[in-house]
């Protein structure tokens, strides 16, 4: 076993039987969240370094690694304890990184990267793409 996923505010640990593990309500998924606000093919969990990941599938609802959303498409470390948020349902994640082979710093996420890379317009979403701007000329 990797660790579980402890639902917050009572119910039965989910163990995580593999180092990559597809979440969503379909019945194709490693971990079957039986909710409707649960997308499909929701999030993907995977183990890097010994630390567990998480990337948000272009979900509906979203998720959330302790009440940060995460950027649909990129990844984001979960670090031992942490609460996952897929859609409206909260885990606390349980792991321990030095079993799963972990050695010195962890490693960085992609969510982090990403932000810094982009100004803060394009965080926020109000940069104009380039060429949109241009007035097309009357016919």
């Amino acid at each position: 076993m990797y660790g579980e996923l402890i639902p917050v505010g009572g119910g039965d640990p989910i163990p995580l039987l593999k180092e990559r593990l597809r979440v969503g309500r379909r019945e194709g998924c490693d971990i079957i969240l039986r909710f409707p606000n649960i997308s499909s093919h929701h999030c993907l969990l995977e183990i890097e370094e010994g630390y567990w990941f998480v990337k948000d599938l272009n979900s509906s609802n979203g998720v959330k690694v302790n009440n940060k959303r995460i950027m649909p498409g990129l990844r984001k470390r979960v670090d031992p304890h942490d609460t996952l948020q897929i859609a409206k349902h909260a885990y606390e994640l349980r792991y321990d990184p030095h079993k799963l082979g972990a050695v010195g710093a962890p490693p960085s996420d992609e969510q982090a990267d990403h932000v810094f890379g982009q100004s803060l317009l394009q965080r926020a979403g109000l940069e104009k793409k380039p060429g949109l701007d241009k007035k097309r000329p009357k016919s």
